[in-house]
């Protein structure tokens, strides 16, 4: 009979003792608790003027929530909204804001436009991300586009791969075309209050071409995973323009009433957000490209936009409804031309509650 010797542990060939364990875990909670912190020390986040958001980093919330408090440091006003804020057709010197700041003359106004950031992301967003926006001047940005159909308002059962999901409520309210796991659920809303899981989803973004380390490494098999983290965001990204107009016809667009819109809802509670954080919120109301609405279409649209203009005002919100640009001045639905950008900064700074909301200037006599 041959004897063997007593096996004490199992087959692993790494063993840790309980010191080791200790070790460990005090380590492991440094990094949980503490990496954040200290990356944004590390990583090298300067904007120049007429900065904006890449759009490859439009889900990067970690990094918007810097951007925030970089923007609220530097900036009186904020202009926040979707693309048509952030400009995807035109260069970061053609932008609303940028038009803004060389009427004023100087650099007041920040470009906080989010690719595809509907009101109802836009209103997790801020909740979750903006919390450093406080005591500032906001320029609201209402795109009328996310009412023009059930689908594009979330308000349709059938499953809808929408922008930007986990800015979304994740359980109560319900947004019906919503369907996505109980993980997905609670993998985005520890996202929002557990820095870790924030600052994790940034690297894969910024550095990682949005794939976790193994999937990358085997796009990239001969690379360095290490050499990626470059601590540093391009700016030539920034000037990367889709100068293309679409070839537009007239639509008979599906209005959503305001009484019945989820997008509304959410846009709304967005504004009762920035003012209970003591922020002075002037709301921007298009202008939608109406020249590419059918005539029926247009009254439902017309209507609509003045219900949302009647609740604005017995709310106390000022704002600016401007008139439609010409047609010329558009992209397409609703992004406008450099020259649609210009002229639209030229109405504001002659509209007088922007005047005396942002500008805070006296009335003229």
């Amino acid at each position: 009979m041959i004897k063997t010797d007593k096996i004490t542990f199992s087959s692993n060939s790494i063993r840790l003792s309980g010191y080791e364990w200790l070790i460990a875990g005090i380590i492991c909670s440094v990094i949980f608790f503490l990496g954040p912190a200290i990356w944004v020390q590390l990583e090298h986040f300067s904007p120049k003027a007429d900065y904006r958001l890449q759009p490859r980093l439009s889900n990067d919330y970690w990094l918007y929530k810097n951007y925030c408090r970089w923007a609220c440091s530097k900036y009186e006003t904020l202009v926040i909204g979707d693309s048509v804020v952030h400009g995807p057709h035109v260069s970061p010197d053609e932008t609303l804001s940028h038009y803004l700041n060389e009427i004023a003359g100087r650099n007041q106004f920040a470009n906080m436009g989010i690719d595809g950031v509907h009101p109802v992301a836009l209103a997790g967003l801020l909740k979750y991300y903006g919390r450093d926006i406080t005591d500032k001047n906001i320029i609201l940005y209402l795109n009328t586009l996310w009412f023009s159909s059930s689908k594009l308002d979330l308000n349709i059962d059938k499953e809808f791969n929408f922008y930007h999901p986990r800015l979304a409520p994740q359980f109560i309210p319900k947004i019906p075309c919503y369907k996505a796991s109980y993980s997905k659920r609670i993998s985005a809303i520890a996202e929002r209050y557990l820095p870790f899981f924030s600052w994790s989803s940034h690297l894969r973004i910024a550095y990682f071409d949005n794939m976790n380390i193994p999937a990358w490494t085997m796009e990239h098999p001969y690379e360095n995973p290490l050499k990626a983290v470059t601590l540093e965001f391009t700016a030539s990204e920034n000037n990367i323009v889709q100068r293309t107009k679409k070839n537009l016809t007239k639509e008979d667009f599906q209005w959503v009433e305001p009484a019945t819109s989820l997008q509304w809802r959410f846009f709304r509670q967005t504004i009762e957000l920035l003012k209970s954080r003591n922020n002075t919120v002037f709301v921007l109301v298009g202008p939608f490209n109406e020249h590419i609405v059918q005539d029926k279409s247009r009254i439902v649209y017309q209507k609509m936009k003045s219900e949302i203009e009647l609740w604005l005002r017995q709310n106390n919100v000022p704002y600016y409804a401007p008139p439609v640009l010409p047609s010329d001045l558009y992209y397409d639905v609703s992004h406008p031309t450099s020259q649609g950008y210009a002229m639209l900064a030229g109405q504001l700074f002659k509209n007088q509650s922007f005047k005396t909301i942002i500008l805070k200037k006296e009335p003229q006599p």
